[in-house]
């Protein structure tokens, strides 16, 4: 737990997904750590889904609303993609080669 809410992180590393209520409303979200360009790019095209979290918004973290519709093909890789963004280079590796 992480101010109260469930946090994904990889022991002695930075967190990579957690689960929020949206900042205005309470809704359920999951925010996520995301590429250079990948939250610009999702809010723009889905501002009904996708939004820039306080707090982690500026370090490109994308926040995901979880009462919408969900593909849950995509919610899993857009937090595998999150997690290869924080795990070190050995457990990637270890992971593609199973």
């Amino acid at each position: 737990l992480n101010h109260g809410m469930p946090t994904f992180g990889i022991a002695g590393q930075a967190a990579f997904a957690n689960l929020h209520e949206h900042p205005e409303d309470g809704r359920p979200t999951l925010w996520f750590k995301a590429g250079p360009g990948v939250q610009a790019e999702l809010v723009e095209e889905e501002p009904d889904r996708f939004f820039v979290p306080p707090y982690v918004g500026p370090r490109g973290w994308v926040g995901l609303r979880l009462d919408v519709d969900l593909d849950w093909d995509e919610v899993a890789v857009v937090v595998e993609e999150s997690w290869r963004l924080t795990a070190p280079k050995r457990l990637t590796t270890e992971f593609d080669t199973g």
